[in-house]
């Protein structure tokens, strides 16, 4: 593969849910399978409050250490055993504009990973990207139940 030429990279939407941890396994996996890289995306919600761009700034830095804490516990191991790095990316917004927004001319994202609630709701990107936007992105979603466990996401990934 030549420099010039873009990885496969899995992009994963991660917030505190059970759900994203599972999302993000697999996507971990996967990309060690197929020589890819994984981009971890946080979206940290407009706060109406918020009124100063330093404090704006401090959420958002609070944001991205917790989602790298969620990383790290989530793929630490699978990281370090494969020399993988995750490319955390932290933005501000709605999540479903967001995550359009960010897909948007980024032709090297070879899917969108997402987790789904292993019961109720599946989450608000699950069912926004699988129903109304699901003919419309740029890529391959992949919804990852979130009752899978470790096994099963080995077999499958």
């Amino acid at each position: 593969m030549g420099e010039s030429e873009a990885r496969r990279t899995y992009l994963v939407v991660v917030d505190d849910s059970a759900e994203s941890r599972v999302a993000l396994r697999f996507a971990a996996r996967r990309a060690v399978k197929t020589d890819g890289k994984i981009e971890v995306l946080g979206i940290v919600e407009p706060q109406d409050f918020v009124q100063f761009g330093g404090v704006q700034s401090a959420i958002e830095e609070e944001q991205r250490l917790r989602i790298e804490g969620v990383v790290s516990a989530a793929i630490g191991e699978t990281l370090d055993e494969c020399g993988m790095e995750a490319t955390i990316i932290v933005r501000q917004g709605e999540v479903v504009k967001t995550v359009r927004e960010y897909l948007e001319g980024r032709d090297e994202v070879a899917a969108l990973v997402l987790g789904a609630a292993p019961s109720g709701s599946p989450g608000p990107l699950v069912a926004n990207f699988a129903g109304h936007d699901a003919g419309q992105l740029p890529c391959p979603l992949m919804i990852i139940p979130g009752s899978l466990n470790d096994e099963r996401l080995e077999q499958l990934s």
